[in-house]
């Protein structure tokens, strides 16, 4: 199993949360609330308005989301779905844990202890420079008063 953070459409009460729960593409479980240890620009780009974790450290807020535990099935379909590694590449973080569901062995209990723990996180590092000058989010809901709702992939032309 591998901990994934999650920080846009992918969590509960976001447009693609169904991926997540749906077994036929792997199992993810749910394991706590948290944030990027080191700040980071989240934007909100393009004509779908999709939001990006742009990687560039230190700049930007702390970004908010959700910690799972997925299997490797879950691992390669979400690799397909975040476009890796061209839209997306997936890198390990740090995440401080800001409420912990998770009940597991020692060493769950003690990365819930020490507040950090290590994830994959969906980030880009290849965007347009012009993303760069777009609002920052510390925490991402489509219906959010930014007003840049996401277009569903069922839903493009």
């Amino acid at each position: 199993m591998a901990r994934v953070f999650v920080y846009g459409t992918l969590k509960k009460g976001q447009p693609n949360y169904k991926h997540m729960i749906n077994t036929a593409k792997g199992l993810a479980k749910f394991q706590g609330r948290g944030r990027t240890v080191e700040k980071y620009p989240l934007v909100i780009a393009g004509k779908y308005n999709i939001p990006y974790m742009l990687n560039i450290p230190g700049t930007g807020h702390h970004v908010a989301g959700e910690i799972y535990s997925v299997d490797d099935q879950m691992l390669q379909f979400l690799d397909e779905f975040e476009g890796c590694p061209d839209m997306y590449q997936r890198t390990l973080m740090r995440i401080e844990v800001v409420e912990w569901e998770g009940k597991g062995g020692a060493g769950e209990a003690r990365a819930a202890a020490e507040g950090v723990v290590e994830c994959f996180v969906y980030s880009t590092m290849t965007y347009p420079p012009e993303w760069v000058g777009l609002p920052y989010h510390d925490s991402y809901d489509s219906s959010g008063k930014h007003g840049l709702s996401y277009v569903l992939r069922e839903s493009r032309e």
